[in-house]
């Protein structure tokens, strides 16, 4: 059966014979849902489109956001907002004496609790459609002498009285939770004409609801059932598409086989990389190994926890390709990132002769035009560099291996344009990486058509970061003096400016302003630098070169400093407006100190009781920081940022339908393997379902 889906609700019990021979068959009529939904007046209809309520079945899989408790008659003060489930005991209409009024429509109400008079203003038809008897959701303003304003209403079958919950829909200016439950019930008999998506096969396996019953429950039923049944498709869907993108890529063409003895890669693991790989790092080597030997394009993604070392097994990639005669390219979505990862690569190769280059929208014409020519002669063995390296006129030699650093903030093209770059007949190896760990379950929403390797181990001898929240003005004081207590010992420290907003402009102004403050201030006495993402290059480059060199004692800097940066002697991070940061850049900052053998702490200025700020605190693993922040977000913020054509999930909750996801994942991969092209008749349905929800693309045969 599978996890966390209802299996009894209106709709899915079992009926004998006689019962199904007496019954009158109905066919859905999907053409019900497509009609246009009618809202009155002109600002609530604007309203429900702004909501993307356009037809009846968009209203119909609006739901709740979840039941809240309404209050009752007895617990109403005057002035008091409120919401609360009645029985129209009478209601009459009366005229208004001014002039172009409607009449006014009064309702005595009730509930087990108590007696009001509720008003409605200009829908003199509601005495007609109201009659004694019938219950009622109303919000409104409660008065004085009894009196209760109402503002918005809908009949409900919800039971009266103390304890009494309401469906509470997501709504906005224009438009209010109730008005949507009034709509909801008045259209939702049209839910039988939902059209059921599943085969007969695996519901009656599982015991599963029909879509319409489950429509159905979760706006007047067992919300939660029905929910989470219409979750299941929607994350069934979701998986069809990433597993049919995944064997898309599988089959798109040979990749260079990459099988030879390792030469310049094993010498330059054993004799001059200046650690130990760590566990985790041989078995990521190894992973790729196994895939560059193959003529099938290997597709993985590198996550892992901050410091973990990625670049390093990415570098091994890139060594398995220059080995072969072949070239590589590391692209990275930010000039600041490139020239960063450029000097870190350069760093871990001591004494090679390996040819590289750096290419960026700021590279001079005439050191683009020389590195040009030296990557399509194959010269270049291969280059760092941002989008620049996607441009038509930048050609190579032998591309067999692509690293694609953090690379959600790469549109779909700019991949597909690095992969023509190729020899003709050939793609490339992918390895994407990412710096933010990401938990179990989103890594299988957004990347289900990737192979993953996950670092989790740290290197050894890197000991967690202390962290501290300065909320008062004397533990700011405290933090500047365990600044300079540091400083004094012959460690430095980084200074992170407050995220104004997404700018970098406004990032440099205020990184320039707190470098002039502490420079005349805090620390007066000590040599501080500037960094942010609007200084030219080389001045960029001087000053990390400056602080790595131990030539400056404190970096003021924006975020270009979140990952690439390594000084094992700085010791202190300390971030301005700290709770305007995410938890995962938050820990991103944290992870640049500590790296060497010296105590770290990061100080964190803003309010205590700030979620992140203490799950900062009290957490130093990534993966655990990576779950609590898609508790606090939800999975619509995380889930929106990967240009792939994976919506943002309407019904799903995550992590709660965590094992829904699995489910889905699960029968996605039994259902692709048995009718990979979804050509049977069973599943025709889910077919076009799965072109609705991810585009037409999704109907493409995949390759034999």
């Amino acid at each position: 059966m599978m996890p966390g889906v209802a299996t009894v609700f209106a709709g899915s019990e079992k009926l004998d014979r006689e019962t199904l021979l007496a019954a009158r068959l109905r066919w859905p009529r999907p053409s019900a849902l497509d009609a246009e939904l009618k809202v009155t007046p002109k600002r609530s209809a604007q309203a429900a489109e702004q909501l993307g309520l356009v037809t009846i079945g968009d209203l119909l899989e609006h739901l709740p956001r979840d039941r809240r408790e309404a209050r009752t008659v007895a617990t109403l003060q005057p002035e008091d907002i409120a919401t609360v489930v009645v029985e129209v005991r009478s209601i009459t209409s009366r005229p208004v004496r001014r002039r172009g009024m409607k009449p006014l429509v009064e309702a005595t109400v009730a509930d087990e609790t108590g007696v009001m008079k509720a008003t409605f203003f200009n829908q003199p038809w509601l005495q007609r459609k109201y009659a004694p008897g019938t219950r009622l959701v109303l919000h409104g303003k409660y008065a004085a002498r009894n009196a209760f304003r109402v503002t918005s209403h809908a009949p409900t079958d919800e039971r009266t009285g103390s304890g009494g919950e309401v469906a509470h829909y997501p709504a906005t200016e224009g438009l209010s939770s109730t008005q949507i439950l009034a709509l909801v019930r008045a259209h939702l008999p049209a839910a039988e004409h939902a059209v059921e998506l599943l085969p007969a096969r695996l519901r009656t396996r599982d015991a599963l609801p029909d879509r319409a019953a489950a429509l159905h429950a979760a706006h007047a039923g067992d919300h939660e059932a029905g929910r989470r049944r219409l979750a299941f498709d929607e994350l069934l869907l979701a998986q069809l598409s990433l597993l049919r993108r995944r064997a898309q890529r599988r089959s798109s063409g040979v990749a260079p086989v990459l099988d030879g003895a390792p030469a310049l890669s094993l010498r330059w693991r054993e004799q001059l990389l200046p650690f130990t790989p760590t566990g985790d790092q041989l078995r990521a080597i190894a992973e790729i190994d196994e895939e560059l030997a193959q003529p099938r394009p290997m597709q993985r993604l590198l996550m892992g926890e901050v410091g973990s070392g990625k670049t390093v097994v990415a570098l091994h990639a890139i060594l398995r390709a220059v080995e072969h005669d072949m070239q590589a390219v590391f692209m990275a979505p930010t000039e600041t990132l490139a020239e960063q990862h450029f000097a870190t690569l350069q760093a871990l190769l001591p004494g090679e002769a390996v040819r590289a280059a750096l290419l960026t929208g700021s590279t001079t014409a005439a050191r683009r035009a020389d590195s040009l020519s030296k990557l399509a002669s194959g010269e270049l063995s291969f280059v760092v560099g941002t989008h620049a390296l996607v441009e038509p006129d930048v050609l190579f030699d032998r591309l067999a291996v692509v690293v694609v650093d953090e690379q959600h903030r790469f549109g779909v093209r700019q991949r597909a344009a690095l992969d023509a770059k190729a020899q003709a007949g050939l793609v490339p190896h992918v390895l994407h990486m990412t710096a933010t760990p990401i938990p179990r379950t989103m890594a299988l929403l957004r990347y289900g058509d990737l192979d993953i390797t996950t670092l989790r181990e740290l290197p050894r001898g890197r000991r967690p970061v202390e962290t501290q929240i300065a909320s008062t003005d004397a533990e700011r004081a405290c933090a500047y003096d365990l600044v300079r207590e540091q400083l004094a010992d012959g460690r430095q420290a980084f200074v992170v400016c407050p995220l104004v907003e997404e700018s970098e402009l406004l990032q440099a102004r205020a990184a320039t302003a707190e470098y002039e403050r502490l420079r005349s201030g805090e620390l007066r006495d000590h040599r501080v630098a500037l960094l942010h993402g609007q200084m030219r290059p080389r001045e960029k480059q001087e000053a990390m070169l400056a602080f790595a060199a131990g030539e400056t004692d404190v970096l003021v800097a924006t975020t270009v400093i979140e990952v690439g940066i390594d000084v094992p002697n700085a010791t202190v991070m300390l971030v301005e407006g700290a709770e305007r940061y995410g938890i995962s850049q938050l820990h991103q900052l944290r992870g640049r100190v500590g790296r060497g053998k010296h105590a770290a702490v990061c100080l964190l200025f803003g309010p205590k009781h700030a979620a992140r700020l203490r799950a900062l605190r009290e957490h130093s693993d990534g993966f655990e920081l990576a779950r609590i922040d898609l508790e606090l977000r939800g999975e619509g913020e995380i889930a929106g940022t990967r240009q792939s054509g994976l919506a943002q999930f309407k019904v799903a909750q995550m992590p709660d339908d965590e094992a829904l996801a699995e489910a889905a994942k699960a029968y996605a991969e039994r259902l692709l393997a048995h009718d990979p092209q979804l050509s049977e008749p069973e599943h025709a349905l889910l077919r076009d379902a799965l072109a609705r929800a991810h585009g037409a693309a999704e109907l493409l045969p995949l390759p034999a």
